[in-house]
């Protein structure tokens, strides 16, 4: 059975390395049994935008990935992206900090915009893949914990999106994208994901509404990692049709239980909240939040479970804040509280941190009681 593991704080580079050594990747790679593979890293720079506006993969993340490969030797390395229809994938490279990336390192990178198509089959369903990225011995897909205006949600499936030409991203429009998508990952095989939830966004793939979650997750079930995903930001993994399509496929599992997830370090690595850049949408959500010293994953549990409450149209029924930090531990207090620290105040959502998937269902069911009394 695959295994998730989580790592909170917001040292990327390090995280990485630490996360890479607990799977022991270098083995996985060795596994092969080729000389000199072929790696191919495949991040999130769907638009030229630096990382802590939540939209593109921190390259302190890669960079990390990149260190634990050379430590072992493996030194074949390219990374592979094309930037959203419209955006410049050079632009992005720079932008993003992957050519400096590149030098430092002596990557390649690999602008699939430019890259010549290949067309597969997928029960009956024809897909153009960029050559390249079908090229390599070892994928290693990263990336970023987000929300998407039109799926929901993007991370390790979605991303796969961005190895193909231009053209078929806006056919996969057409399709509806959730089952392309799905099918796509049946004929791309992402060996390892490394997800940046560093920083995210609440709303939108492009970022500008971000939120600092703190966290990486790592797997080699895309399907598993993305059912973690979605209850990380308050989703149902129903929700996200191409979950259960690319599991369906045979992609993988979206059978989740507690004992899959290794949590490498306490919450309490990760960083208190209030060490990003602060975004409108964020601002507003914070009105229902009464918070102190409360640790970033936590804090956006609540924030991305508000966020969902709202597109729901259900937030402004919720007439009372929620606590939710480290300076109520202990306290008995009346009122709803967010995470275990907060376990003495009469209504409380468990876990450390809880899930924004858990989060909603409790406040949905607490203003559903009191509409009803």
């Amino acid at each position: 059975m695959d295994k998730l593991y989580v790592m909170y704080g917001d040292q990327a580079e390090e995280m990485a390395v630490k996360i890479m050594s607990a799977l022991d990747v270098q083995q996985d790679i060795a596994q092969l049994g080729r000389q000199n593979p072929l790696i191919g890293i495949k991040p999130n720079l769907v638009v030229s935008q630096p990382a802590h506006w939540g939209a593109t993969t921190s390259p302190e993340l890669v960079r990390g990935v990149i260190k634990y490969l050379h430590e072992y030797g493996y030194k074949n390395i390219i990374i592979l992206e094309s930037a959203w229809v419209g955006d410049n994938t050079e632009d992005a490279f720079r932008v993003c900090g992957y050519k400096d990336i590149s030098e430092d390192f002596g990557v390649e990178l690999i602008d699939l915009k430019k890259d010549k198509a290949q067309e597969l089959d997928v029960e009956g369903m024809k897909i153009n893949v960029c050559g390249k990225a079908l090229g390599v011995d070892y994928l290693i897909n990263m990336p970023v914990l987000k929300a998407h205006c039109q799926t929901k949600m993007t991370c390790a499936l979605k991303n796969l999106k961005g190895c193909i030409p231009d053209k078929e991203k806006r056919r996969f429009h057409t399709m509806g994208l959730h089952r392309p998508i799905a099918a796509l990952n049946k004929v791309i095989k992402t060996n390892l994901v490394v997800v940046d939830g560093i920083v995210g966004d609440l709303t939108y793939e492009g970022g500008g509404n971000p939120v600092q979650m703190n966290r990486v997750i790592a797997g080699t079930d895309p399907v598993m990692v993305d059912t973690y995903a979605a209850e990380l930001i308050g989703y149902q993994v129903d929700d996200i049709p191409y979950i259960g399509m690319a599991e369906e496929l045979g992609v993988g599992s979206a059978q989740l239980v507690r004992e899959d997830i290794d949590e490498l370090n306490c919450l309490g690595d990760a960083p208190a909240v209030g060490e990003i850049l602060a975004s409108q949408e964020a601002d507003r959500l914070a009105y229902w939040v009464l918070e102190q010293k409360a640790c970033s994953a936590c804090y956006s549990s609540l924030i991305h479970a508000l966020q969902r409450l709202k597109d729901k149209g259900n937030l402004e029924q919720l007439t009372e804040k929620v606590y939710v930090g480290q300076g109520f531990k202990g306290k008995e207090k009346s009122g709803i509280g967010v995470g275990t620290c907060t376990g003495k105040l009469t209504k409380n959502v468990t876990g450390c941190p809880p899930t924004a998937k858990n989060i909603v269902s409790f406040l949905e069911a607490y203003l559903m009681a009191g509409n009803q009394s």
